[in-house]
């Protein structure tokens, strides 16, 4: 028996290959040293603040400002953001088809800064296009695990936490969901997710792993 009515999708990790890495092991070759960089400066903490709400260019003028001999490394994190993003992530993706396909009712709740999300939606609309509504915690100036962009999801969306399956990359995030009532499932990978959403009676094919398994 099916015991969900929608599903609600991270973008990054699930849907979308995205990290400061990508750039970055061409502005930094030395692994230690982006490491460090990506650690130190250009930090996830300050990524999410971007994603939070807070404007690209503040960001980068504060942190210009601490770091002026970095400069050359801290600007290029937004001035060319499209080379972090890599594409989207196949498998993933086929998931949320074939949920698309058996007329799943389907959204997006990313994190995702205001300011750089116009450029996935310009040149992803086929992944997109197949959400009913998005989430962009940038735009609604919150972000997971925040219980507030939960409740600002469900309220757009129409459903009921405990009717929601919902699927993101980050065990945070998870945990704030269930906190909620939602039947979330922590995305390690694809096929995984795929066994998940089976054992919920959604209409997917096994992958070929499991029609392999003995």
């Amino acid at each position: 028996m099916k015991q969900f009515d929608a599903v609600v999708f991270d973008f990054g990790g699930v849907l979308f290959d995205w990290s400061p890495h990508h750039l970055y092991r061409e502005l930094i070759p030395d692994d230690a040293e982006r490491e460090r960089f990506l650690a130190e400066v250009c930090t996830s903490s300050w990524n999410a603040q971007q994603d939070a709400g807070r404007p690209i260019a503040e960001a980068l003028a504060e942190k210009v400002a601490a770091f002026p001999h970095l400069e050359h490394l801290i600007r290029p994190y937004y001035e060319r953001w499209s080379d972090t993003l890599a594409g989207t992530l196949p498998e993933g993706v086929a998931l949320l088809d074939e949920l698309h396909a058996a007329g799943t009712p389907l959204y997006g709740l990313t994190n995702w800064s205001a300011e750089t999300f116009p450029y996935a939606e310009r040149h992803y609309p086929e992944v997109i296009g197949r959400f009913r509504d998005i989430v962009v915690s940038g735009r609604e100036r919150m972000a997971k695990p925040d219980a507030d962009i939960y409740h600002r999801l469900l309220a757009r969306i129409g459903h009921a936490a405990p009717r929601c399956v919902f699927i993101d990359d980050s065990r945070a995030n998870i945990e704030a969901a269930r906190q909620l009532g939602f039947l979330a499932i922590h995305h390690v990978d694809a096929p995984t997710t795929r066994r998940e959403l089976i054992a919920l009676g959604a209409a997917l094919a096994p992958s070929a792993a499991q029609d392999n398994a003995p």
